[in-house]
């Protein structure tokens, strides 16, 4: 399931970060909104790079971040979905956890700020354009997940739904016990 899960977390990864970033453009075309080098300046940190002084940082560099952070979530995602939890409600959460992985990154770099201090409109802003991502990537995930049937979670629901003490663990696969 590990390795299906990292190919499959990386396209659909790919596949969420696209349709975000498209959004994003969209956005800031409505919007007048400029582009953000948080993404260049956080890498520049994490990885010892020089830094420039100022506003814009190097294309590539922001690429970089953006893009390779939300290829990388979507590995996340993928184990999600193998493990069985798919759809909406799943990539909710999901959205919850890419939320946090920009705020650990961002803060723990000094680069950015918690989002309570941000002005109202960036953090809407930033808001839909994580939580696009979220569902884009999971639709993915899900679907390239569903092609191995249900997951271990979905087979325990099916035995019966719910959270009950009574209903123990499924037996172990051979695929399990390794």
């Amino acid at each position: 399931m590990m390795k299906r899960a990292l190919w499959e977390g990386l396209l659909a990864g790919t596949a969420g970060v696209l349709v975000m970033t498209l959004g994003e453009k969209a956005e800031q075309r409505l919007t007048g909104r400029p582009d953000s080098h948080v993404p260049a300046r956080v890498l520049q940190r994490l990885t010892g790079m020089r830094e420039r002084p100022g506003g814009r940082q190097p294309v590539p560099v922001n690429l970089a971040m953006h893009f390779g952070q939300g290829m990388l979530l979507g590995v996340l995602r993928s184990v999600m979905a193998h493990a069985g939890l798919r759809g909406p409600w799943s990539s909710a959460k999901f959205a919850v956890v890419r939320l946090t992985n920009d705020q650990i990154l961002e803060n723990a770099t000094g680069v950015g700020a918690p989002p309570p201090t941000w002005p109202r409109r960036e953090l809407a802003v930033d808001l839909l354009h994580k939580t696009v991502y979220a569902f884009a990537t999971g639709v993915v995930a899900d679907a390239l997940a569903a092609r191995s049937g249900p997951g271990p979670g979905q087979r325990h629901a099916a035995m019966r739904p719910g959270r009950h003490a009574g209903v123990g663990p499924l037996p172990r696969t051979r695929a399990h016990s390794r």
